[in-house]
């Protein structure tokens, strides 16, 4: 099917008379509904509430009548256009400050293959919650990734390639992940942290 002058014309008037786009698909045979609604985006005729089809028939008459002097226009050189002059300022009594940039709390996701930020080395580790750790993971319940819940600890333990890879499973510290021998390794305070590096 192939949209012709006269297809177009009828679906011009039929839009314009508050037709759906199933009526005219109906009307005009051998096009479905979604077909007429492109062909009405095409036209620029998707606008019609309220002001019946008047105001877009004449709107994509004025469009082909552009598209039919178009080749006229290729025969002439056009006139070079004037600078548009700019919109002038509306008159405030003061002038509003721009809005500070929201700030995102959602971590960034690093993408695969990227590197991961810096963590803390064994020599930024407190000595005494290490020491706490081997004590507490002696006592763990070595939990599978399937048999963690939101009360056990998710600390993870070993090579996650090899058979004896395991989660902590003690019970959490709440409002964290981990339990408190775990929490105390991975949520250490910035201040601490500084002063072992000196």
């Amino acid at each position: 099917m192939s949209w012709n002058d006269e297809r177009v014309e009828v679906l011009k008037k039929m839009w314009g008379e508050g037709q759906s786009a199933s009526q005219i698909a109906k009307e005009l045979g051998g096009v479905t509904r979604n077909a007429v609604i492109g062909k009405v985006h095409r036209l620029g005729l998707s606008n019609r509430n309220g002001s019946g089809g008047a105001a877009a028939t004449t709107a994509s008459a004025a469009s082909d009548a552009k598209a039919k002097a178009a080749p006229e226009a290729k025969a002439k050189p056009a006139a070079p256009k004037p600078a548009p002059k700019p919109a002038p300022k509306p008159e405030t009594v003061a002038e509003a400050a721009p809005a500070p940039a929201p700030v995102s709390r959602i971590k960034a996701i690093i993408p695969a293959g990227q590197p991961l930020p810096p963590q803390p080395s064994a020599n930024e580790i407190d000595p005494a919650a290490l020491a706490k750790v081997s004590e507490v993971e002696k006592k763990a319940k070595r939990l599978s990734l399937m048999e963690l819940t939101e009360r056990t600890c998710k600390w993870p333990v070993g090579d996650p390639a090899t058979p004896d890879f395991w989660f902590c499973g003690l019970p959490v510290q709440a409002g964290k992940p981990y339990c408190e021998a775990h929490v105390g390794v991975a949520f250490q305070p910035m201040s601490s942290r500084r002063d072992r590096k000196r």
